[in-house]
């Protein structure tokens, strides 16, 4: 570090002691002679005062206590990107002393053996075969002389970028304008403001498939609104203080009583630090993966002729809060993958199509996390039933999950209410849970099915529209399995044991010499304990016993026992059935 100062000091990103800051002006601050940096820190911590010193304001800061002045010489501006890719990975671009005589290739006029050459081609290559770099927290904040990277490493293909000192995307594109075939970067945690000229930085990027920009601060519109007029309109001139502000997708976020000094300054300031996604997004005209955690996203637009090859986009962290601004991105026609952990919703409604309709939003969307919300009703479960690709579903730590005592109650709820569903919370679904899950819902709300003019006749069922659109898959269910039986739908007898022994008969229509069983067992013994009886009672190891079960009512249906988990009550087999065993 030294005294001097870059020409465009102001605005530039600086590195001191570990802390991040902004330079926002560069000057005297008397009566202390000399020249000072005034820095708005990214941690207010670091921070003394809001820019004023002495009752002098030299900048303004969004935070109260955000800034301070510290000498030039504490502060690093950043080095050349090949500088901190020497300094991360030891290579080495200049031959020493001992390498430059074994290169020799002649000596006056005579040639001389190459000794050594091998080695020395290979330090010379070092630079040439980096394919994947990662220079996070190197304090990166140019590209350095002009060419040069194309030069040395013209073949990395993914860069880590993150947490360096970069202000804007024009300096990220000196870099990537150089690396043609750089498919993957991240450059999290920087403050990039949106360029001027998007078009003219479209070459740097062109290539570019996943691309990281967590935590910079992001709005995804170019909604900005007229902060003069709002000044003009509300009276600033007569605030003298600021307490606690925030600006966000073109708003104003007052918080407590907030009276804000030099309004429009700080107005054009904090702006100038959001880079806006949408506007950004025609720089990245092949763009599969866009992250975008932790940013001040709050609302959403429709993207036109932009990021139409997205497959996956993480939206996790952002103030989202309603769950129905993610209609403007519905019709992204590639979009296999959303992330919305964290971001507040706990509704949405696709209004298009009515319960057990399949919406056009969303077509293409496969897997979609919604971890740690708000999310309280069964609806935002049969809102999702009409994704028609949906297949993977992540929604843990939402209240939702804990409205049953047992959390795998839950967990068969939201398989029987998704049709599609293929893994849910990480947990692959297998065929066997999902006929338990939808056996047992189908039983579960065959009282109310009938309290709402659900009908055994199909000629005299009148479903009400409220319990349709409470189970919109109720109604497929039963063209499934059939509607319950009176039996299934019984209220459940006091305990007693024999209240819940059953008459059965057990036979083997495959082993026409094994005469017919008839035993008493409890309603509640699983059909894993049903088989080490059988397998007892027909010298047949347990393995090899598949069961089904016919109804005293309903001879002509056979109803496979697949689940040795469940009880028997679980398929509602009742006194007088009969256990059909095959081996």
């Amino acid at each position: 570090m030294s005294d001097s100062v870059p020409s465009d000091a102001v605005g530039r990103r600086i590195v001191c002691d570990g802390e991040y800051g902004t330079v926002l002006y560069v000057g005297n601050v008397p009566p202390t002679p000399g020249c000072w940096l005034g820095v708005e820190w990214d941690s207010p911590e670091r921070g003394k005062h809001g820019g004023t010193y002495k009752e002098v304001q030299y900048f303004s800061c969004s935070h109260p206590t955000g800034g301070s002045f510290i000498r030039p010489k504490k502060a690093s501006f950043g080095v050349t990107f090949l500088s901190a890719l020497k300094e991360r990975y030891g290579l080495e671009d200049e031959l020493d002393d001992e390498d430059k005589q074994e290169a020799g290739l002649v000596i006056g006029k005579k040639a001389v053996e190459l000794v050594g050459f091998e080695t020395i081609k290979a330090k010379q290559s070092q630079f040439n075969q980096l394919k994947d770099v990662s220079l996070r927290e190197c304090a990166v904040s140019h590209a350095g002389l002009q060419n040069e990277i194309r030069l040395k490493c013209p073949h990395i293909v993914s860069l880590d970028l993150s947490k360096n000192l970069f202000s804007s995307l024009e300096t990220v594109a000196d870099i990537t304008c150089q690396l043609t075939e750089l498919k993957t970067l991240n450059l999290s945690e920087n403050r990039l403001k949106t360029p001027v000229d998007h078009v003219s930085l479209a070459d740097a990027f062109a290539n570019l498939e996943v691309l990281a920009i967590n935590c910079i601060g992001a709005t995804f519109t170019e909604n900005l609104i007229n902060l003069t007029c709002l000044a003009e309109e509300s009276d600033f001139s007569k605030l003298v203080s600021v307490s606690e502000f925030l600006i966000v997708d073109g708003g104003l976020l007052l918080k407590g009583q907030c009276v804000i000094s030099n309004y429009n300054f700080i107005g054009k300031l904090m702006w100038m630090y959001r880079a806006k996604v949408l506007q950004c997004a025609r720089m990245w005209p092949v763009l599969e993966q866009l992250y975008l955690s932790s940013n001040a996203i709050m609302f959403l637009d429709r993207p036109v002729d932009v990021m139409q090859s997205l497959t996956l986009l993480d939206l996790s962290n952002n103030p989202l809060a309603d769950g129905n601004r993610l209609l403007k991105i519905a019709y992204l026609p590639k979009l296999e993958q959303l992330v919305l952990s964290n971001t507040g919703i706990s509704t949405v409604h696709f209004d298009d199509v009515g319960p057990g309709c399949k919406t056009e939003m969303f077509s293409k969307l496969k897997h979609l996390v919604v971890d740690n919300n708000k999310i309280t009703q069964w609806c935002f479960m049969n809102e999702l039933e009409k994704l028609k690709s949906l297949q993977q579903l992540n929604c843990m730590k939402n209240p939702l999950m804990k409205t049953e005592k047992n959390p795998e109650t839950v967990r068969q709820l939201i398989i029987a209410k998704i049709g599609q569903l293929e893994v849910l919370n990480k947990s692959k679904i297998f065929p066997d849970e999902r006929r338990g899950a939808e056996l047992d819902y189908r039983k579960k709300f065959g009282k109310d099915w009938q309290k709402a003019g659900g009908h055994w006749d199909s000629k005299e069922n009148r479903l009400s529209e409220e319990f349709t659109a409470n189970h919109p898959r109720y109604q497929l269910l039963l063209q499934k399995y059939g509607v319950p039986e009176e039996g299934e739908l019984k209220e459940q007898q006091p305990f007693a044991l024999r209240n819940q022994l059953l008459t059965l008969t057990i036979k083997s229509p495959d082993k026409t010499d094994q005469k017919p069983i008839e035993r008493k067992l409890p309603d509640s013994m699983t059909i894993q304990k049903v088989k080490g009886l059988l397998c007892r009672l027909f010298k047949v190891p347990g393995s090899e016993l598949k069961l089904s079960y016919i109804s005293a009512k309903r001879e002509a249906i056979e109803i496979e026992l697949q689940n040795d988990l469940k009880p028997l009550q679980f398929y509602s087999i009742e006194n007088g059935d009969c256990i059909l065993v095959r081996w």
